[in-house]
């Protein structure tokens, strides 16, 4: 099967998180035989300040890790129904322009061959909702969504049974534990700042009770204000700046334990959806403990796979538990691993792919050399 993905980037992981997942997938599909072509703007926003911030160098994580995948950029006036070409199977990010949704729409109408979908990996469905219906989907033949929540608001708006939940997952041929363990200590948050969504929660789950915990707190990520790194430097935090997604599962390895904050929409208005993150921690066998977070769908067993923690006093006193407890690192470890080895890999999310293009009538056969 030939398939194009119209992404923001996958280049780029500065602040787009797709990119982690979307990597991992199409390898997986490449790796099964199949014709996998990422696409993407000249001018992406998230490439912009990738390389504004370290030059054609921030890259090369992209490039030494997946060698086998050559993205295809095209500029601003491109036919994207010409890009699309021989597929069949096309696939368009929700971080996209409207306007290119709607000519692959008007195509797919007017009769084209190939099967289009649209893939939403956000919360703007409730949280901004027109920016979503800007998309004119009437032409797409179904909606992949990261989350059954997520699922059930296109099923409001008339999508039936032409939605689909693809949840996010771990790419395992990078994000693995290490070969050989080393010294670990402290604590470890890989995240980004954001628009402020969880600027409290951070601050009750994270940042107080590491340091009430008496552990050392390294901080990843972009788009921290300098009020937000006068609150990491008033807690003893050190942040330390952007860091390729391709170099996280060697800092996890570094550090005793790992914290998941959601943001507020998917304890909200969205339950059940997990950052990619807590798939990638769990891969890379680090102990992790949740903020309050529904697990809705059953993706993992709370208490096993990972700690829970109701309040700042309980996360505090998990992290005092993880410090002082190796059997219980271990035991976490242990779990968590084997259920993302079983259900979360990016090679069982492109079964399901392949799966629901068998519902939209594709041949799943892959495509000679």
């Amino acid at each position: 099967m030939r398939i194009a993905y119209f992404t923001h980037s996958l280049q780029s992981c500065w602040n787009h998180g797709n990119a982690h997942f979307l990597r991992g997938v199409l390898r997986e599909l490449a790796a099964l035989g199949h014709a996998v072509r990422a696409l993407e703007p000249e001018g992406a926003w998230s490439l912009e300040n990738l390389l504004r911030d370290h030059g054609d160098h921030g890259l090369a994580p992209f490039r030494e890790n997946y060698p086998e995948l050559a993205p295809q950029t095209y500029a601003a006036d491109a036919d994207p129904v010409a890009l699309a070409a021989d597929a069949d199977l096309v696939i368009v990010h929700e971080w996209n322009d409207p306007a290119l949704a709607a000519t692959l729409g008007r195509a797919r109408k007017g009769g084209a061959s190939f099967r289009l979908l649209f893939h939403d990996t956000h919360h703007r469905a409730v949280s901004d909702p027109d920016a979503i219906r800007a998309f004119d989907l009437s032409g797409f033949d179904g909606v992949l969504a990261f989350g059954e929540a997520l699922s059930e608001v296109y099923r409001r708006w008339g999508w039936g049974e032409c939605v689909w939940t693809w949840h996010e997952a771990a790419d395992t041929l990078l994000f693995r534990p290490p070969v050989q363990e080393g010294p670990r200590e402290g604590l470890v948050w890989i995240g980004n700042w954001g628009d402020g969504e969880r600027t409290e929660e951070l601050e009750r789950f994270l940042f107080r009770p590491a340091q009430e915990a008496g552990l050392l707190l390294d901080i990843w990520g972009v788009r921290y204000p300098d009020a937000a790194k006068a609150t990491l430097a008033r807690c003893g935090a050190r942040y330390n700046g952007w860091a390729p997604n391709a170099a996280a599962p060697a800092i996890f390895a570094r550090h005793l334990a790992t914290v998941h904050v959601p943001r507020r929409f998917y304890t909200t208005l969205l339950p059940g959806i997990p950052t990619i993150r807590v798939f990638e921690a769990l891969a890379c066998g680090i102990p992790l403990v949740s903020a309050p977070w529904d697990d809705a769908e059953g993706l993992f067993t709370p208490g096993e796979d990972f700690l829970t923690a109701a309040d700042g006093a309980q996360m505090t006193a998990h992290l005092r538990a993880l410090t002082a407890d190796p059997d219980l690192r271990d035991a976490l470890t242990t779990q968590g691993l084997a259920t993302i080895r079983a259900r979360h890999t990016c090679a069982h999310r492109a079964a399901e792919l392949l799966t629901i293009a068998g519902k939209l009538g594709l041949d799943q056969g892959v495509v000679p050399a």
